[in-house]
């Protein structure tokens, strides 16, 4: 029987990649992550230190304000009693005011007395991005008087020098942490990567086909998980592998056994049909002489010696009973009608026959209209298998049933809807004493024989009970493809009984 073709597989779904981190390494993606995190921290914390200084350069500006609101009062009242000499006197012996430039000048324009530098790291300056990455908006404050005028500055370079070496220091104990930080995160990521290559190793063997592999116990929660993971999905593929194994060599072996079985079964019907020629033209020939000799004797020696003619006589009984149990035994051994006109005309044969010899029993044989069109497809095995199964069962049937019906009912069962008949299907059922337990052994070797025949040929046989809940019904499936593939559970016939 043709199997039915499989769905096309569904190609698999591929998941996708990372994206531009694709090609690199778990180990660099983790290292990079981590360093990129801490240079971050590091950022922060350094535009914190400079948003400080910031925060420091403008308190400083204000309070060199203050400073030169309060020096302006003291001004004013020094240039109205001393001029512009005592007012040049006074600033020399202020010095320097908090972060501010003081310069006085004359009505031309020469500078009387301008603030020294600051002694405070001199000689040192901020780089002048910095300076102006955190110096405020200043204001210069110019403060006229009669012949000259004095100019107030904020300077706040020595905060912004602070601030920028707190931002240095800062920048060094940052980098020597993030260094060593990343040192440290490169050390434990790569022990706990460590056992990765084991694993990819391991999954690499299970790709090449070698499922005994195991992984060693992997250091870590993870990859230990991963490991026993993978151990199970090795023993899990090894024990399917073995099942199919298994199950191959076992469906070999059926297949094998099936195919002996039926080349046994071409023997043994080649052998019957050459044992039934020698019985029709050997011995039936020799036995018909027999007959005929003793026939004559009886005849010429009826006068002369009867006892030697009663003799002839039996001799020639027992040659004629010899022949009519040859030529019963005939159509036993190779139905002249099976090879001649098909397995109904042969069936219709032996129910006419078997109504001969047993006229008390009433023998009924039924072609259903389905099973004529599917015939010419039974090849020749199968037709002596399913002539076989109704000669057995009416045979079993007139011998030890002691029934008084019997009905043989040949009938195909279709696949598909709307398909070709795939199953003739042959039902021999009595209602007479069914399979009793004391019934003849050679009645349960001859089950078995018709099992294993319909087996070897892709069919089933089912024993069960007769016409009406009685008796004995044997029901034989057979696969009417040219391959007579074996009948598997999804393509076996329903199990109910076939009626007619």
């Amino acid at each position: 029987m043709s199997a039915q073709p499989s769905p096309s597989p569904v190609p698999p779904r591929r998941l996708r990649s990372g994206g531009w981190t694709a090609g690199w390494s778990l180990k660099l993606q983790i290292n990079l992550l981590v360093t990129g995190l801490m240079a971050l921290f590091v950022a922060v914390l350094l535009w914190l230190q400079i948003d400080g200084t910031r925060s420091g350069v403008r308190e400083e500006i204000v309070a060199a304000n203050r400073v030169a609101t309060q020096l302006l009062q003291r001004v004013s009242w020094i240039y109205a009693s001393s001029g512009p000499m005592g007012l040049r006197s006074f600033l020399e012996q202020l010095g320097r005011v908090r972060a501010n430039d003081i310069t006085l000048e004359d009505d031309q324009g020469q500078v009387l007395w301008r603030s020294p530098r600051p002694t405070y790291k001199e000689g040192r300056e901020a780089p002048q991005w910095y300076a102006r990455l955190v110096l405020p908006p200043l204001q210069r404050q110019v403060i006229e008087l009669p012949g000259g005028r004095l100019t107030v500055e904020a300077d706040p370079s020595r905060a912004i020098l602070d601030g920028w070496d707190d931002l240095l220091r800062l920048a060094s104990v940052g980098a020597a942490a993030l260094l060593l930080l990343v040192l440290a995160v490169v050390a434990l990521v790569g022990r706990a990567l460590r056992p990765w290559p084991t694993l990819v190793a391991g999954l690499g063997r299970l790709r090449a086909g070698d499922y005994h592999a195991r992984l060693p116990a992997l250091p870590g929660y993870e990859a230990g998980l991963i490991g026993r993971e993978v151990n199970r999905l090795a023993e899990a593929i090894e024990e399917q592998l073995d099942a199919r194994m298994r199950a191959f060599e076992a469906e070999r072996r059926l297949q094998e056994s099936r195919e002996l079985a039926r080349r046994l079964e071409v023997r043994t019907d080649e052998e019957r049909r050459a044992i039934a020629r020698l019985l029709h033209d050997e011995f039936a020939q020799s036995v018909t002489g027999m007959r005929s000799l003793a026939h004559g004797l009886q005849d010429r020696l009826a006068a002369l010696d009867p006892a030697s003619a009663q003799a002839a006589r039996l001799i020639s009984q027992e040659a004629a009973r010899l022949y009519d149990a040859m030529q019963g035994l005939i159509p036993r051994l190779t139905p002249p009608a099976l090879e001649e006109l098909g397995l109904a005309d042969a069936l219709l044969a032996l129910v006419d026959r078997s109504r001969s010899l047993h006229p008390q029993v009433q023998l009924e044989w039924v072609l259903a209209d389905n099973a004529a069109p599917c015939l010419p497809r039974l090849t020749p095995e199968g037709a002596r298998a399913l002539y076989a199964l109704g000669q057995e069962g009416l045979t079993n049937a007139l011998r030890h049933s002691g029934a008084g019906r019997i009905e043989l009912h040949l009938s195909a069962e279709a696949g598909p809807p709307e398909g070709p008949c795939q199953f003739l299907c042959l039902r021999v059922g009595d209602d007479g004493a069914g399979l009793l337990p004391e019934s003849p052994e050679r009645e349960h070797h001859g089950l078995r024989g018709l099992r294993e025949r319909l087996d070897a040929l892709g069919g089933r046989l089912q024993v069960g009970p007769g016409l009406a809940g009685r008796g004995l019904g044997l029901t034989g499936w057979l696969p009417l493809a040219a391959d007579n593939a074996p009948m598997n559970e999804s393509r076996q016939p329903g199990s109910g009984e076939t009626r007619s």
